[in-house]
């Protein structure tokens, strides 16, 4: 027998969270999504069922006041949608999950799940997909993976490559300072589509990437050509895998994203990581880039005649990198 109680003290929350999760993926630590949590002031949700041994199954959830559901900790929201991805629901078989789900005290929308242990996973459809890059797969030599595409796209694309790549192009790491060029670049490009548009989403990831720099784990590569910016990409590397979160590039230089995209796969097979991360949204250039797909999932009861403008910018949104 498990007992199910709700605990909405942060601190507790904390507590529970860091004696729990796993910290398998960058995305599991506290500090990751504490960045997020100060922005947005969601108010946490925690389920959390217990049994004579100890925990049974946690359901970690914030309250979003705009949708008027609960969606995964920390409840951050760009367009109406939770961004931060591979959320995890811990713990439990089919009957913990049910009982978490069913004491939940409103409706949830669970975006980017990971897949669940559990036959409770019929109940779950897939939101979206991510794409990866393998580095082992290919022995850690963009050589092999070159082999994926057919000669005449493999000869176009390092063509295409080598056309960017000139005596006036350059690369710089780890310059925290360019974290305000990134947030421009996307700015321009996508106006009120970006989602540094929202000063809290703003706030959050200049929280984070100071988070990640005091912890070793920042990647931020920017190209600068003929000594402008020309695009710049904010990542982390944590426990073998490289995670590329947030990017911007400049219109002026065509082609630059496949040329920063390809350097970090040059990177990871270099460094020999093990995993590079380039996150959901269907970017035409993951799939001509025969990245790996990864699908994550969707639990949700949430009612779309309820709130059917609220609805529609839950399906309407989608990731802008």
């Amino acid at each position: 027998m498990y007992d199910i109680r709700i605990v909405t003290d942060l601190d507790e929350c904390q507590e529970i969270w860091k004696r729990t999760m796993p910290q398998e993926i960058i995305s599991d630590l506290w500090g990751f999504r504490a960045c997020f949590q100060r922005s947005f002031h969601r108010p946490a949700c925690f389920l959390v069922a217990e049994d004579a041994r100890g925990l049974a199954g946690l359901l970690p959830l914030s309250w979003v006041e705009e949708a008027r559901c609960y969606g995964c900790f920390p409840g951050e929201t760009w367009q109406g949608k939770t961004w931060l991805e591979q959320n995890r629901i811990v713990g439990g078989g089919e009957e913990i999950l049910s009982d978490l789900l069913d004491r939940c005290p409103g409706r949830y929308h669970l975006r980017y799940l990971l897949p669940l242990k559990s036959p409770e996973q019929s109940q779950c459809v897939v939101d979206e997909v991510g794409y990866l890059f393998r580095p082992p797969d290919y022995g850690y030599d963009l050589e092999n993976y070159f082999q994926e595409f057919s000669h005449k796209s493999a000869k176009r694309l390092k063509r295409e490559l080598a056309s960017l790549e000139t005596s006036e192009i350059r690369y710089r790491y780890d310059d925290v300072s360019d974290f305000e060029h990134l947030m421009q670049l996307n700015l321009r490009s996508f106006g009120a589509s970006s989602y540094f548009y929202d000063h809290r989403f703003r706030e959050s990831f200049r929280t984070l990437m100071h988070y990640l720099d005091d912890n070793g784990w920042l990647q931020m590569t920017a190209v600068i050509v003929s000594g402008e910016v020309a695009a710049v990409d904010m990542g982390c590397v944590y426990r073998g895998v490289y995670a590329l979160l947030a990017g911007g590039t400049n219109s002026n230089y065509p082609g630059i994203a496949k040329l920063i995209n390809l350097h970090h796969m040059r990177r990871g097979c270099q460094d020999r990581l093990r995993l590079i991360d380039f996150l959901c949204g269907d970017f035409s250039w993951k799939r001509l880039f025969h990245l790996t797909p990864r699908p994550l999932y969707l639990l949700s009861n949430y009612s779309t005649e309820i709130h059917p403008s609220v609805d529609r910018e839950l399906r309407g949104a989608g990731h802008v990198g």
